[in-house]
């Protein structure tokens, strides 16, 4: 079973939707013990950093959170989930997120005529191949809908990069988490084998 936590953020049925789609039983969950025993977890969003950091407290899954990632279990953070993996975010100044990886989460650069949030489809590049993208074929396209983009501290976790002003960590991987900072569940054929792939490790 994939638990898909339920933390009040946008964009959780459809991951729920397209993990079923794919043949594998889903449940939108903030039940402690259903998402330490779950097969694989999946921590989707669109949202704020900063109120999606209190609800993870309110709900008291910020604990449960790291304790499935020490854990071992196949993880996989989406758009605002792969934000807050990480250690901060400039959307919301003071906020600290989990810290399971290291970097921060900064604003996409106004300066460069592009409209912001970022919304549209991007291609792929593979500075350092993770297991989500087997059998994707580099320059594949996906679908982002952000203002605010990942700089890892350790580019070695950087399995995907896109350009958009300013050269985007689209995915990372460490150990047995993962994140995108694009929607799979909207990325069409390209989006359902990364999600196919997560759900096979």
């Amino acid at each position: 079973m994939v638990a898909v936590i339920d933390y009040d953020a946008g964009n959780i049925r459809s991951v729920e939707k397209a993990v079923k789609a794919l043949g594998v039983d889903a449940e939108v969950t903030r039940d402690r013990g259903k998402i330490l025993s779950a097969d694989r977890i999946i921590l989707p969003g669109v949202g704020a950093f900063g109120d999606a950091m209190e609800k993870l407290y309110s709900y008291r899954l910020v604990d449960v959170i790291r304790e499935a990632a020490d854990r071992g279990t196949p993880f996989l953070g989406i758009c605002l989930g792969l934000q807050l993996l990480f250690e901060s975010s400039e959307e919301s100044r003071g906020a600290e997120g989990l810290g399971i990886l290291k970097g921060k989460i900064v604003r996409l650069p106004e300066d460069r005529g592009l409209k912001i949030p970022h919304i549209g489809w991007n291609s792929l590049r593979y500075p350092n191949r993770g297991r989500l993208f087997e059998g994707v074929p580099e320059q594949s396209y996906v679908y982002f809908v952000h203002s605010y983009y990942l700089q890892a501290q350790d580019e070695e976790i950087v399995t995907a990069t896109t350009e958009y002003g300013a050269t985007i960590h689209a995915s990372v991987e460490k150990g047995n988490v993962f994140a995108c900072q694009f929607h799979p569940e909207k990325s069409s054929d390209a989006g359902m084998k990364i999600l196919r792939n997560f759900l096979s490790i």
